[in-house]
């Protein structure tokens, strides 16, 4: 390890005790012991039994409480389960300290083998979707449909709001940055990751921004918080860099489960602009974008995202369109406020330097939800 890397962690049982991961009323969470990592899975009863089983996969700084509003919209729909990713949420670091996004999708794949449960109604957001892309390239047995709300799928022109993300990947910055934001309260961090994460921030209730604060103070007394965020980081810059087989956008093509594409007009870290490649990178897939919408759409939108898996269960016959437009219906009513729940969003902590970008030609000119074929070309 140079000097310039963070220092390694503390073994999971001599961990500090901190304050308890806030759970939502119907939820259940639990850990699970698997070969070389410990992983905490968040869950919510399904409203009757047999309903298919479906996995929630976060993103980078993020936790299993992104998807608590979307998940308790589609408790009717299916049988759903979150996980913390290790090093995050209430998840301990690995065992090997391996955070690439393959060490990510191993532990997915550890999970899934180990419960019995798939094929499942993957979801993945963020690095969560480039997880989420590898595991269903790797393991199709396990994957039924996949959802990717703003995949970290590689771009070769990064939006400058990204580039601070980015950083934290580059040995030292994260230590660095820890230092110089030493003084930051867990309030301004929490403004700064909603800024960069949210298409409109004033959509957060102020109970939601309580319980994002809370959970800011939580995480930031974990001995392992940075390092947790520093190797996520470079893992996702590193798989940015591999090509051939193991590249992302090859696995993508490789992809066979229908998929649905999830893109935000507002969304300051992935591009809008690989919505398109996307849509004809996956051999089945159906494209969704969300002009108002950030990085999170399952928190700014959760209804809107609801609909839309139901429309793809619908196209794949697994739900009938009479019941697709229940799930609309009722995912309409439970957000009839149309307000964000607000719990605590993925990138990273403190990123509150990192203003809103002039969405310019990258952005949508309205909500659609196309097939692959109609995508057109990449702007």
């Amino acid at each position: 390890m140079s000097s310039t890397e963070l220092p390694s962690v503390p073994a999971a049982n001599v961990l500090p005790r901190v304050a308890p991961v806030r759970v939502e009323e119907g939820e259940r969470l639990r850990s699970v012991g698997l070969p070389g990592v410990t992983l905490s899975v968040r869950s919510r009863p399904p409203a009757r039994e047999g309903l298919p089983p479906a996995l929630y996969v976060h993103g980078l700084g993020g936790s299993s409480q992104n998807w608590s509003a979307l998940m308790a919209l589609l408790d009717h729909v299916v049988d759903g389960e979150a996980l913390d990713l290790p090093g995050f949420g209430d998840s301990p670091p690995p065992d090997d300290g391996d955070y690439s996004v393959s060490g990510h999708a191993r532990a997915v794949i550890r999970h899934l083998d180990a419960s019995g449960r798939g094929p499942v109604h993957l979801f993945g957001n963020s690095l969560g979707g480039a997880v989420s892309t590898r595991v269903a390239a790797l393991r199709p047995d396990l994957v039924r449909t996949l959802t990717l709300v703003s995949p970290a799928l590689p771009e070769l022109r990064i939006q400058r709001s990204a580039v601070p993300t980015g950083l934290l990947g580059v040995p030292g910055v994260a230590a660095v940055f820890n230092r110089l934001t030493r003084e930051w309260t867990a309030e301004q961090r929490v403004r700064g990751v909603m800024a960069l994460c949210y298409g409109d921030p004033g959509r957060v209730t102020p109970e939601g921004f309580r319980n994002a604060v809370e959970e800011m103070e939580r995480r930031l007394q974990l001995p392992y918080f940075w390092d947790a965020m520093a190797r996520s980081a470079r893992g996702i810059v590193n798989a940015y860099t591999l090509g051939g087989q193991h590249g992302l956008w090859r696995q993508a093509e490789r992809v066979l489960a229908p998929t649905l594409l999830i893109y935000g007009g507002r969304d300051q870290l992935v591009g809008f602009r690989m919505a398109q490649r996307a849509a004809r990178a996956f051999r089945d897939s159906r494209l969704v974008t969300l002009p108002d919408a950030g990085h999170v759409a399952m928190m700014e939108y959760p209804d809107t995202v609801a609909a839309a898996f139901g429309e793809l269960l619908a196209a794949t016959g697994e739900l009938g369109h009479r019941t697709a437009k229940a799930v609309a219906d009722g995912a309409a009513e439970s957000m009839a406020t149309g307000v964000a729940r607000g719990v605590p969003v993925d990138a990273t902590a403190g990123a509150d330097a990192a203003g809103p970008e002039d969405a310019g030609g990258d952005s949508p000119g309205a909500d659609r939800a196309i097939g692959a074929d109609d995508a057109g070309t990449e702007g």
